[in-house]
């Protein structure tokens, strides 16, 4: 099992898959605290993991924000997109297997390419996650049932001139027909950068908040 430290943001290694760990201010190793997943889009590619915080949540905690989540960002390879899923997902589970992580609070997020990836993330271990925020992303909406009980706050901007807004409504109204959790915000003046006010903004971590996994499940 992976001891996490105390410092405020640690750089690390899951055997060869690079991520940066963020840790809530005063974080006590007796406690256990609400974990987030963040997933990064083709620009954070590489070996750099600084890039890693020029956007999302670490972007937030680099500029202040405190945040009362583990913040786990994983760092893709350059010129791929997590093209060994497995990997991905041993790595998710081994960060959610950590003693100071509260297994019913597990959120995942993720923006353009990363916001693909939440989706599909999701809707292969739907079990985890306490909620989601896949942001200008899509995904596939016949596998939309897998995610009826997986509360969904999805962003976009109307402009996007790189992944076209559709794919987001498309996501969340299959979801919902489903009998889905699932809400979109779209920005009518932005393009792609949809994720820097959705993560400036402090709804959106209290929203998390209001979800735990014991919750989600319906009869």
């Amino acid at each position: 099992m992976i001891e996490l430290g105390v410092n405020v943001m640690e750089e690390k290694a899951y055997k060869n898959l690079k991520y940066i760990s963020s840790f809530p201010k005063d974080f006590d190793k007796n406690k256990k605290y609400p974990l987030l997943i963040h997933i990064h889009g083709a620009g954070g590619r590489g070996e750099d993991l600084s890039l890693l915080k020029q956007a999302g949540p670490l972007f937030e905690i680099e500029n202040g924000k405190e945040l009362p989540f583990i913040v786990i960002a994983p760092q893709c390879f350059a010129d791929t997109w997590f093209e060994i899923m497995e990997q991905l997902l041993e790595f998710i589970d081994t960060m959610v297997d950590n003693k100071n992580v509260d297994k019913s609070r597990v959120y995942l997020s993720g923006v353009s390419m990363g916001g693909y990836t939440c989706w599909q993330v999701a809707m292969i271990k739907p079990e985890i996650f306490s909620a989601i925020v896949p942001v200008c992303g899509g995904g596939m909406d016949w596998n939309a049932e897998k995610l009826k009980n997986t509360p969904i706050w999805a962003f976009h901007g109307a402009m996007d001139d790189v992944v076209c807004v559709s794919e987001s409504i498309k996501m969340v109204n299959a979801v919902n027909k489903k009998g889905g959790n699932a809400k979109l915000t779209i920005y009518p003046d932005v393009k792609h950068n949809s994720w820097e006010k959705t993560f400036h903004n402090d709804e959106l971590y209290a929203w998390l908040l209001e979800h735990n996994l014991e919750a989600n499940v319906k009869e």
